[in-house]
């Protein structure tokens, strides 16, 4: 499991996939808010002149020296719903997040997020 009172340390590590292929920087941990442990990551992908952040589950996330490996292809995350790096993530676009990786969206019962940003 990976500790939340972590998750500070871990700005501007490498995402990688399964394989070790970089699939960019990590930019931010987005916690669940019903369990309050982490759940996404924003990478920094593209060009310098054109970066933005992709979100990135962190299901079976591994932490090592100066990287956060996740469960997911580099080319599926790179697909995956995208914002400015200067932007966030909005209300109605952050069931699309989930659904892009086929994992349930599950609003609270006011219809709060299920993501806030750590």
């Amino acid at each position: 499991m990976i500790r939340s009172a972590d998750i500070r340390e871990w700005r501007a590590h490498d995402i990688v996939d399964a394989g070790g292929h970089k699939i960019g920087t990590l930019e931010a941990v987005y916690v669940d808010t019903s369990t309050d442990e982490p759940a996404m990551a924003t990478v920094q992908v593209g060009l310098p002149t054109r970066r933005h952040l992709v979100f990135v589950p962190l299901d079976d996330a591994v932490v090592g020296p100066g990287y956060v490996r996740v469960g997911y292809d580099r080319s599926l995350v790179k697909k995956s719903p995208a914002i400015g790096t200067d932007d966030v993530l909005p209300v109605e676009d952050e069931a699309a997040v989930f659904a892009h990786y086929g994992l349930p969206y599950r609003p609270g019962a006011n219809g709060e997020r299920q993501l806030a940003r750590r």
